[in-house]
Formats: C-alpha cells, sequence, structure tokens
C-alpha cells in the first residue's frame, strides 16, 4: 500500500510517500481502508522530533481517523466489514486496568498513540483496535469523522468533562483559530457561558466570533491578559480551556479570576515555564489537564455533529499534500483543520 512516512526528523520534507507492507488486524482490532486522516500539531511536533518519545523510525503518522471495515480480526463484536468507523487517538487500551475502568482510559499504561507509538492514519490501510473504534452515523462525511475524536472530542473533555464549565460563567479560549480552539468556542457559546477567544491572527478574529465568541482579543504577540481583565472589569476568567500551553503560560494565569480553572489541552513548544507557585495556591487556582478522548466522548461527539449542534471546521486535501500541509499548519496559515483524504 502507499504512505505518507517519515524515516528521520526534520521539517516537512521528511514526509515522504513510500510503498509499504498491508498491515494485518490481530485479535481484537480492525483493518480499515482509510477515508481521511487530520493533521493534527501533534503530528508536527513529532515529525520535528520535539516529541520523539516512544517514536521508532520509519513512522507512519496520523492520529485522526476515518474509515471503512475491511477486515475484521479474531475475537472483534459489534464491527462488520463494510462499516465506516472513526477512532480515538489510540491503537489500544487494555481496557481492565484502574484507569480504564474508571473512565480515564486516556491514561491507560498500555495504551499505544496512533501514529506515534504505532503507525498511524497517512496511509491507504491502518490498523485499530475496535475498542477504540465508533461508527461513523448517517450524514457525517468521513472528514467530519476523522476529526470529530481530537479536534471536538478532546474540547468536549476539556469543556464539559474536566472544566465542568456551568451555565453564567466566562470561559477563555486561547488558540481559538486552531483545529481545537474552533471547536471549543462553539461548544462554549452552546453552554450558555461568555466566550473570550484569543489570537494572533487579526484575519481570523471575524470568523472566530462567527462561530460564538463574545468577544476576540487579538494580540499578535500573544499578550492578551490586559484585554481580556479590561473585558471583564478586572476580574478574570472562571475557566480558560488553553490550547497553547508555554509561550503564553504567565498570560493565561494572570487572566484568571480568582478561584479560577485552568485546563491544559495544548502544548505548542518546548518552553520550560518558571512559576511560584505562590501564584496558584494563594488565589485558589486549579490547574488541570484533559488528555485526549475516551471512546464514550467520542460517541457522544460524532452524535453532537450528525445532530448539527456542532460544525467541524474543516477542509479536505489529498493525501500526497502532506508535506505541504505540515508547512501552512507550521507556518499558522491553517483556520480549523485540515484533514488528508484518500480518495
Amino acid at each position: 500500500m502507499k504512505a505518507i512516512s517519515i524515516d528521520r526528523f526534520g521539517g516537512p520534507e521528511v514526509l515522504e510517500e513510500r510503498e509499504v507492507g498491508d498491515p494485518e488486524p490481530g485479535p481484537g482490532e480492525l483493518l480499515l481502508d482509510v477515508s481521511a486522516c487530520g493533521v493534527c500539531y501533534h503530528d508536527v511536533l513529532s515529525r520535528q522530533g520535539a516529541m520523539r518519545g516512544g517514536v521508532a523510525l520509519p513512522r507512519i503518522p496520523g492520529h485522526e481517523i476515518a474509515g471503512v471495515v475491511a477486515e475484521v480480526g479474531p475475537s472483534v463484536e459489534g464491527f462488520s466489514v463494510g462499516d465506516r468507523v472513526a477512532t480515538t487517538q489510540r491503537r489500544y487500551v487494555c481496557g481492565i486496568c484502574e484507569l480504564c475502568r474508571s473512565g480515564r482510559e486516556t491514561l491507560c499504561p498500555s495504551r499505544q498513540f496512533l501514529g506515534h507509538e504505532c503507525d498511524g492514519g497517512y496511509a491507504e490501510r491502518v490498523v485499530v483496535s475496535a475498542g477504540t473504534s465508533a461508527r461513523v452515523p448517517e450524514g457525517v462525511r468521513d472528514a467530519e469523522a476523522a476529526v470529530a475524536a481530537c479536534a471536538i472530542g478532546t474540547a468536549l473533555n476539556a469543556l464539559r468533562d474536566t472544566g465542568k464549565a456551568q451555565i453564567g460563567e466566562t470561559v477563555l479560549v486561547t488558540g481559538s483559530g486552531g483545529g481545537l480552539g474552533v471547536h471549543v468556542v462553539q461548544l462554549a457559546s452552546r453552554a450558555g457561558v461568555r466566550v473570550i477567544a484569543t489570537s494572533t491572527s487579526p484575519e481570523k478574529a471575524d470568523r472566530i466570533k462567527e462561530l460564538g465568541a463574545d468577544t476576540v482579543v487579538v494580540d499578535p504577540d500573544g499578550e492578551f491578559a490586559e484585554g481580556v481583565m479590561e473585558y471583564t472589569g478586572g476580574r478574570g476568567v472562571d475557566l480558560v480551556i488553553d490550547n497553547v500551553g508555554g509561550k503564553v503560560f504567565h498570560q493565561t494565569r494572570r487572566s484568571l479570576a480568582p478561584g479560577g480553572r485552568w485546563v491544559m489541552v495544548g502544548e505548542l513548544s518546548s518552553d520550560v515555564v518558571q512559576l511560584n507557585l505562590a501564584q496558584l495556591f494563594l488565589r485558589g487556582l486549579s490547574l488541570h489537564s484533559a488528555v485526549s478522548t475516551s471512546r464514550a466522548q467520542l460517541v457522544d461527539t460524532l452524535d453532537l455533529i450528525a445532530s448539527g449542534k456542532v460544525r467541524p471546521i474543516v477542509t479536505e486535501a489529498p493525501m500526497s499534500r502532506a508535506a505541504e500541509i505540515h508547512a501552512e499548519l507550521e507556518g499558522g496559515a491553517v483556520f480549523g483543520r485540515i484533514a488528508l483524504t484518500t480518495g
């Protein structure tokens, strides 16, 4: 089969099309004909070598996958050849450890992250676990299904399950023009909260407002705290969904109201943050992380898409353009998500 893989860390040019052997499903696994695979900044960091732990080269990237079941492995129930499915970000979770049994399967010590610890979806075919897959409802396009888990399911996790957003609160969304941010804004606007979005791009501000943001604080240097405090009358926000990480760490901290909750979703750099812990505990701030998407959250997300309650912001590009798309993503030119398609 054809696949886009890397055999060394580096720039977008290391993404090369190669002929590789077809994967085979083992017990509990599905072989998918890939329809679409989203491009996440995690893919960029892995390709660069900034996140190389667990990456054995050569590696096929991609963890946002939708496809059609081509073969069902032994001991699989509930799936048949021809089913349209989408996956979480992992090929495998054990399902029996304490974390899996308590709904925290994203932290399973046996997890295998697609495109990182095992081959992913930048290919014509991929093997995934039936336990991390879900059927795609009628009316949901392949590209939409592909980005459901990572770009939308993680947003749902951060806002609803980890951040526990409440009606009437004020929520700050950093990196709101990115693949995660545009969907956090949509979900937050439908949850009865006031949404403040940040962006370094003035060109994206109007589009972010159209998705439901009450206001967009634009600063090319990421210095948004002053604008947030001005908009909230000096109070700050109740909840931050942070899709950027270290680059805006202190701006985010300064934007929180006393007792505020801070959910980290993304880390776009390897920056080291220095912090006096008193800056957190003396103000009663709590710091959390939303780590990818469980299968249950994926099912909820697909239902939200099918019912029209959230609109995936995704554009399509041929799989052969993977290197070009990576370059665009690194340059900050992408609004929402791009899905690579095999059609």
